[in-house]
């Protein structure tokens, strides 16, 4: 079975234009993301999923510096990058990643992608219910399911956020729920606002390059005080496309 980590990026973003390509500890957030998943167990190949829009030449360029192929399709319709980038790289199943989580954990990452070909799955997710801090986030989707999706999904943010549709329809398919055995749901580790970045790069800035989250946790309970610099940003619901 091939299986392709495909992460999704672009320039735009409502909260912090340009994020994706932000520094930390001296690179990309992009490139931050791309190194960790790339260590995920498993994968037959690592693509970042772009737009056609001019600004997201930058990201073009990025990823040629990084040596990471790349896709470029809809800038809305996500669902369509994302089943278009699939087929052209001729995945089997797909590990969906965003661009917007460099704390990103390849052990709890690789679980997911172990408990998919363990049980079967057409989906398998460790945010099904919430016990990883918010940007471990991690899905593995059968190509079958996210085309099936991609043909039946109609509304905005079925389309935008990709997997809506397969979670919202659970007599169709086969959902696996990865979970950690302590729930630090109520951790924000994604990177959405300034003090999200804030937060990020203070992580970085404490701890090496090859940390995994039990690292991040533990840096937590020396200095509580991190968790406070972004504590207070509210997730954005999926209709708020």
């Amino acid at each position: 079975m091939k299986i392709v980590a495909i992460v999704q990026a672009r320039v735009s973003s409502s909260r912090l234009p340009g994020k994706v390509l932000a520094d930390i500890a001296g690179q990309s957030m992009l490139s931050r993301v791309i190194e960790r998943v790339r260590r995920i167990p498993g994968l037959s190949e690592v693509v970042v999923a772009t737009t056609l829009a001019p600004e997201d030449e930058a990201i073009v360029e990025e990823c040629g510096r990084i040596g990471a192929p790349f896709f470029r399709g809809s800038e809305n319709d996500v669902l369509d990058r994302y089943d278009c980038a699939s087929k052209e790289h001729g995945a089997d199943a797909v590990v969906r990643i965003t661009s917007d989580c460099p704390l990103i954990d390849p052990v709890e990452s690789g679980k997911v992608v172990d408990a998919f070909l363990a049980e079967a799955a057409d989906l398998a997710a460790n945010d099904i219910i919430t016990t990883y801090p918010l940007g471990l986030g991690t899905e593995v989707v059968a190509r079958q399911a996210l085309h099936f999706a991609w043909s039946h999904a109609t509304k905005p943010y079925e389309r935008q956020h990709v997997t809506p549709y397969i979670y919202q329809h659970p007599e169709q398919f086969h959902l696996v729920s990865v979970e950690s055995p302590s729930n630090h749901g109520s951790l924000r580790w994604t990177v959405d606002t300034p003090r999200d970045l804030e937060f990020v790069r203070a992580v970085y800035a404490r701890l090496a390059g090859g940390f995994c989250w039990r690292d991040v946790l533990s840096l937590l309970e020396r200095e509580p005080g991190l968790t406070e610099i972004n504590r207070h940003i509210r997730q954005k619901a999926l209709e708020e496309c």
